[in-house]
């Protein structure tokens, strides 16, 4: 029987238990709330305030949609931690639910619905993502509509659910380029295990010049500035590829939660094996061809992990049949303490649960968790060094930073302690221009000299930052020079200073 007459003949989905998985969502988004001012902004947000601050169509390593939404939450909330990461808690929020509509999708009750929401809440990777604001915050939610979409489009068989799609899509590629990485999987799925016939509709094109339309803003933006995006892609690669490939199929264990490992596996062979799900298996293809392709591009681990969700509520029905009722009590103990024991570590390792000065430990697994401490003793260190230069020869001075996290601290926190702002050849950085010609004077010069090393002259260690935790973290150490000056006009220098990775 071809599997697009089984998909118009499936059962209707169950009824949504919005009650119950209500409860998980505003259970996570209170949580989220409370703790979201524990320690302080990513350096990644710091950088979306900068470029929330500078609107465009297109940024040198991403398209505009997160930083417009930071600026939208600090404008609304505050410019502070918990101002910025409403927008982010309710994106996680709105993740949880789209999981548990999946869920329901692929016929679980309500059982399996509220098991896919707290699963979605409680896993390592969506509480680190709906804990603070980045691309990948939206990517999840985008990711997981666009599989919820597709999977309806294969259970109906109705070819308007592409119009659905592209939109998704095309919102999916104003924010990161990663989502076509989904569908190409996908669509590979639907090639090997059907139903082809969705392939055949003319609502496919409709769906394609929709997700262009909504995506063109952004792909102008880059071929304007000659695509940096793919050197930013390059660079990853590169210098991160091959131990992206290494840990690719052990950060596919951790990512959730070693304890949620049985579901998305339950899932991948429900998905295969039941009859009345044959017309969802291109899920089931799908996630090995996303992943084959990710170990091909070196690309980050953590791109496949928003397929995990999609299968994790695919393979709630089956846990719970797993844990039936009556005789089978001890398996419903021993996994009730698993999900403890799991949702303990993963709150631990996701969330500032800890006093900073404990990090230490969970850094190994989760390194995002210093990259929000210290940033205003960080800004100190560098007033320290510009409040030593003369105050007659300030207003020739310049701050030149190494990277975006520690131009974005000084732009945020360097107005309270009289600095101007930073200038740095990271990423769009880069983009906001060169310190103007006739800024000849000393040199502020934070981190790594890199390329500077040979446009600056009179270089020394003016100081050397402590975040006074002992805390590893990726500018715990950083030198702070004081240079002379540069060797010729800012503009004629720029183009050397400027890296995209």
């Amino acid at each position: 029987m071809d599997a697009l007459s089984v998909s118009r003949r499936a059962a209707s989905p169950p009824r949504f238990a919005g009650g119950p998985v209500g409860v998980v969502v505003a259970v996570q988004f209170a949580v989220l709330t409370a703790l979201s001012g524990r320690y302080g902004f990513h350096r990644d947000e710091l950088y979306f305030l900068a470029a929330g601050a500078r609107p465009a169509w297109g940024y040198a390593d991403q398209p505009p949609l997160t930083p417009l939404l930071a600026r939208l939450s600090v404008e609304l909330f505050g410019s502070t931690p918990v101002g910025l990461r409403v927008v982010a808690s309710v994106l996680g929020a709105a993740t949880v639910v789209v999981v548990a509509l999946v869920a329901r999708e692929l016929g679980g009750g309500k059982g399996a619905q509220v098991l896919a929401a707290s699963a979605t809440a409680l896993s390592a990777f969506g509480l680190v993502v709906s804990h603070m604001l980045s691309t990948t915050t939206v990517d999840v939610l985008m990711w997981t509509v666009l599989g919820l979409l597709t999977l309806r489009l294969l259970r109906t068989g109705d070819g308007r659910w592409w119009v659905a799609i592209g939109t998704a899509a095309g919102i999916a590629l104003e924010n990161k380029w990663l989502a076509p990485l989904l569908l190409v999987a996908l669509g590979a799925g639907v090639l090997a295990a059907g139903p082809r016939s969705v392939l055949r509709s003319g609502w496919l094109a409709v769906g394609v010049a929709v997700a262009a339309i909504l995506a063109a803003p952004a792909i102008a933006w880059q071929a304007a500035h000659d695509f940096p995006l793919l050197g930013v892609a390059a660079g990853i690669s590169e210098d991160d590829g091959a131990g992206n490939r290494m840990l690719f199929v052990p950060m596919q264990v951790v990512y959730l939660s070693p304890v949620l490992v049985p579901v998305w596996a339950a899932g991948l062979v429900r998905l295969w094996r039941e009859p009345e799900l044959r017309w969802a298996r291109a899920l089931a293809v799908g996630y090995p061809v996303l992943c084959a392709a990710l170990l091909v591009l070196g690309g980050k681990p953590y791109y496949a992990v928003p397929a995990l969700f999609l299968l994790t509520a695919a393979g709630a029905p089956a846990a719970l049949r797993w844990l039936g009722t009556g005789r089978y009590a001890a398996r419903r103990s021993a996994a009730g303490v698993l999900a403890v024991v799991g949702a303990a570590m993963s709150v631990v390792v996701a969330l500032p649960v800890l006093p900073p000065a404990a990090l230490g430990p969970v850094l190994a697994m989760n390194p995002e968790q210093g990259e929000q401490v210290g940033w205003p003793e960080f800004t100190a260190t560098v007033a320290g060094v510009w409040h030593s230069i003369p105050p007659g020869e300030r207003a020739g001075a310049v701050i030149l930073t190494r990277n975006y996290g520690q131009a974005g601290a000084i732009e945020h926190y360097g107005p309270r302690h009289g600095l101007p702002r930073a200038y740095s050849g990271h990423m769009s950085y880069a983009d906001w221009g060169p310190p103007p010609e006739e800024k000849t004077g000393p040199v502020v010069l934070v981190g790594a000299p890199g390329p500077a090393a040979d446009v600056l002259t009179g270089c020394r260690v003016a100081a050397v930052h402590d975040n006074g935790l002992g805390l590893a973290n990726d500018e715990q150490g950083t030198p702070v020079r004081l240079c002379d000056g540069p060797r010729a006009p800012w503009p004629q220098l720029w183009p050397r200073l400027r890296h995209l990775y």
